[in-house]
């Protein structure tokens, strides 16, 4: 074990201070006697003389760090001499990644010289100013610098202060600053890599001349008309055009915040975009008629203000998480409609298709009116969607949230022509983007646009070249998948043809209507009567009105007929649960007031059970006897209940032990039954805002203040919870008494035993699987059928709907695996345009001189090169598995 030998490594470490066993060495260049010099970053620990010249590799690493002995102490190459040849120079520092040198430069000051800029760039140093430089940075630090910040998001200034502490760690030497000189030439190596990689340096006409979203690194799996499609892609049949939709995703991003240029890369043209916002200043903000859009609604949130930018939108490709070009913008308020709406046409210029899925959280409330608030944009952004075919989704992660009705309608799970697609694909994008928000926030307006469109085309190409393993991996989760999904499907049909068989085919018609044409009924939804306490109440009510009318009433008292006894007894015993938690939740250091409340509530209460009780011993006289019986057997035979704790006598909580009117039986067994919908869909309703909840503090809230108000929010919506799960369970206790008394059938389909796995929502529901696989709780299937007041067409209808739902899981995963070898198919095809593009390059650029030439061609060559050796390791890598797909 290491341990054990843990005083040799510390005895060999110590050794390396010293001489060890060089002390009698001579001089490893030149065998003088009495060498004194080692370098800290050449191979090995040979010493050198002091004489300068001897020094074999000075020219060739003019920045590395000296020691000089007998405890080797640090000393500078400039210190002993050395004059770097490049006019004179005596205040010249290099940044490496060795540290901060301060050197002697010597320029070459021939009249036919380059010029100082020319001298350093051709010995890889970038100087950080044109006029006179006096600091330079390497090539090597700044390309180290710049794939650090990817992929650990580590700020220049802490990568500055970890190479001025590297230089000297001891304080006891000066080492002057160049931070500022660092940050400039960051910004202006990330903007030349930029336009060196998307070929701007070949074109004839110059930087000038590039075009908004040119240096956009492309997905090359979505379709681009041209690059990667067949020639007769506008000419397939109809039922196969879905295999050339364009997918995007809507999203907004509030940590990217910024306190209080150009377009060619991810960014929207800055100057046109503020105007528009300018001028749209008045327009008012849509609100949500669904669940709690808080982003929207909220979009004058106390967080928002003394900040210039309080986040980003983005269009990004919904199947492989990539920014699309010209597709992000600054947020001013919030997640504005003006705002999305300007990022949505804006990247639409740069496609042709005539298929579009567009995924966004709050698409059921967005899309309302998109058509009508494009009329107020520039015509060049305007969008023929006449002639497209236009779908609007929301994502599989934020649908729970939604109501009941969007559920189904912005379902991906149940359109055609969408595969396995989720639409979360900005949500993945984000974790990888935030870090950088601290390093941003305080940048200037164009700072901080090259630094995020550097980060955005860095983990495009990072996509891109994982594209191998992702597609891959992808494809060999489809094939299996389709087949399970298909035969279970086939299973179920199967099973369903003996006792379904005359209406299989109808439901088959009725999907493949509403898959045309959305106006159609929704197969995916209920249809049947909603049944609440109201409703039932008010059924009763209108009976006993026909019975008064037809003299068959039998009411015993003037003021109280059956129905509205069994219904105050229901409120009583709601009134008694409640008044039990309050008294709980106390705790030990209850206050004189809070105690005095809950004792004039109580005393309320009693009064009403003591009113309630004297008409109850009308209708039922056996509870006298049973109430008398309960006083004598108490182990107090004085005490009086607490108002909480007295047994209402209810015919549910009689039962078999004493006789009880069937009439009263059947009243509370409605009303029970009613109760028990009502619960469920309290529940449901809490658990959505439960989860609407999390999501906005999870997304916007920052601060204790305002994750404290939050928690306490979310405690209210969680004793909401508690309450609706403790009314099910006394319904469906009292459902299962009476239905035995009153030999009632068929309820148990819609309000089944509730267990706690089953209370949660259905996004926790999609932990570790999907709607592809899973098997939903029973409380977001029952929706208040009726069961066998309906002869049983409540229970038909839930079978419907789950062979639509398992029809459509076979079909999405038979889909997805169509779209992923077209996917495949067009990632190739792309990999070879560009290819073929790079090569054309080579004799594209305008040449200065020979040098000139040689290099654009070698980088043309280059890239060409690299396109199609990722092409080819693609396809080896696919083709196996590909071989197993069936060909349609």
């Amino acid at each position: 074990m290491w341990l054990d030998h843990r005083s040799l490594f510390l005895e060999e470490m110590l050794r390396l201070e010293g001489r060890g066993g060089l002390r009698e060495a001579p001089c490893s260049s030149c065998g003088n006697a009495c060498p004194q010099y080692r370098c800290q970053d050449c191979f090995g620990v040979d010493l050198r003389c002091s004489v300068l010249h001897h020094w074999w590799l000075i020219n060739s690493h003019p920045l590395h760090r000296l020691q000089v002995s007998d405890y080797f102490e640090r000393v500078t190459l400039k210190s002993l001499g050395l004059r770097i040849q490049l006019a004179f120079n005596d205040d010249f520092v290099v940044i490496d990644s060795y540290g901060i040198h301060e050197v002697l430069v010597d320029f070459c000051a021939c009249a036919k010289g380059d010029s100082h800029i020319q001298q350093l760039l051709r010995m890889l140093w970038f100087p950080s100013t044109t006029a006179d430089p006096k600091t330079a940075a390497t090539f090597r630090i700044l390309d180290e610098f710049h794939l650090l910040s990817f992929e650990s998001k580590v700020s220049a200034y802490d990568f500055y202060s970890a190479l001025m502490r590297g230089t000297d760690n001891t304080g006891l030497t000066r080492v002057k600053d160049r931070y500022e000189s660092f940050m400039r030439m960051i910004r202006e190596w990330r903007h030349l890599l930029m336009l060196k990689r998307f070929g701007r340096g070949h074109d004839p006409k110059g930087v000038k001349a590039t075009g908004e979203g040119e240096c956009a690194v492309l997905c090359p799996a979505c379709p681009h008309p041209g690059k990667n499609l067949p020639e007769d892609w506008e000419n397939v049949p109809l039922a196969k055009c879905w295999i050339y939709a364009l997918f995007i995703a809507i999203d907004a991003n509030f940590r990217l915040k910024r306190k209080v240029v150009r377009g060619w890369a991810y960014f929207v043209e800055e100057d046109t975009y503020k105007q528009f916002l300018e001028d749209k200043m008045d327009v008012p903000q849509e609100k949500s008629t669904c669940s709690s859009h808080n982003a929207v609604n909220m979009a004058d949130a106390k967080t928002n203000r003394g900040l210039a930018a309080t986040g980003l939108g983005t269009i990004d490709c919904a199947r492989h998480n990539m920014k699309r070009p010209n597709a992000v913008g600054d947020l001013q308020k919030g997640e504005k409609y003006v705002n999305m709406d300007y990022l949505f046409f804006s990247t639409l210029r740069h496609s042709s298709l005539q298929n579009l899925n567009i995924s966004y959280d709050i698409a059921c409330q967005w899309h309302k009116k998109l058509w009508q608030r494009m009329k107020g944009f520039p015509l060049s952004m305007h969008f023929n969607f006449v002639l497209r075919a236009v779908s609007f989704f929301v994502p599989k992660f934020h649908l729970p949230a939604h109501i009941e009705k969007c559920q189904t309608t912005f379902s991906f799970n149940f359109k055609r022509g969408v595969g396995r697609t989720d639409g979360e694909a900005p949500e993945c994008g984000w974790a990888n983007i935030n870090p950088v928000a601290s390093s941003t926030k305080e940048m200037g307006p164009g700072a901080r646009r090259d630094t995020l469109d550097d980060f955005f085309g860095d983990s495009n190409w990072k996509k891109i070249v994982g594209l191998g393993t992702t597609m891959l991996r992808k494809m060999k989760e489809a094939l299996p998948e389709r087949a399970n999904q298909q035969a279970a499907l086939n299973d179920l049909e199967e099973g369903l043809k003996d006792e379904y068989g005359d209406i299989l085919n109808q439901w088959r018609l009725q999907v493949e209507a509403w898959e045309d044409d959305q106006s159609q009924p929704n197969p995916f939804e209920r249809n049947a009567d909603v049944v609440t306490l109201a409703s039932v109440r008010l059924a009763l009510a209108k009976e006993e009105e026909s019975d008064l009318q037809s003299g068959a009433s039998l009411a015993l008292h003037e003021d109280c007929s059956p129905s509205v006894l069994i219904s105050s007894g229901l409120e009583l015993e709601e009134q008694q649960r409640r008044l039990r938690v309050d008294k709980s939740g106390c705790g030990i250091h209850v206050t004189d007031n809070q105690q005095g409340r809950l004792l004039e509530r109580s005393n309320t209460l009693q009064r009403r059970i003591d009113a309630w009780s004297k008409i109850q011993e009308l209708y039922m006289p056996n509870v006298v006897a049973m109430r008398l019986l309960d006083k004598s057997t108490s182990a107090n035979a004085t005490s009086v209940p607490a108002a909480e704790a007295f047994n209402l006598r209810l015919p549910s909580q009689i039962g078999r032990l004493a006789p009880c009117d069937k009439r009263l039986q059947r009243t509370e067994w409605r009303l029970r039954y009613a109760q028990g919908h009502d619960a469920l869909r309290s529940l449901r309703s809490n658990l959505r805002a439960q989860t609407a909840v999390l999501r906005y503090k999870d997304r916007n809230l920052r601060g204790q203040g305002a994750n404290t108000r939050a928690r306490s929010t979310l405690k209210t919506i969680d004793a909401r919870i508690d309450a609706a799960t403790s009314k099910y369970e006394g319904a469906h206790k009292a459902l299962v008494i009476l239905g035995g008394l009153l030999n009632e059938s068929g309820w148990q389909s819609s309000l089944r035993p509730l267990n706690r796995q089953d209370i949660h929502s259905m996004s926790d529901l999609l932990w570790g699987e999907s709607e592809g696989r899973r098997k939903l709780s029973w409380i977001w299937n029952m929706c208040g059928a009726a069961g066998s007041e309906k002869d049983d067409n409540g229970a038909l209808e839930d079978m419907r709907i789950e062979w639509c739902k398992a029809r459509a899981r076979a079909m999405r995963w038979g889909e997805e695996v169509q779209l992923l070898q077209e996917e495949m198919r067009r990632i190739l095809a792309f990999l070879r345009w560009e290819a073929a593009r790079w090569d054309g390059r080579q004799d594209d650029a305008t040449l200065t001189n020979a040098e000139h030439e040689d290099g654009c061609v070698a980088y043309a060559k280059r890239q060409a090169d690299l396109r199609r050796h990722l092409a080819s390791s693609f396809e080896a890598r696919w083709a196996e598995t590909l071989a197993l797909v069936d060909v349609d």
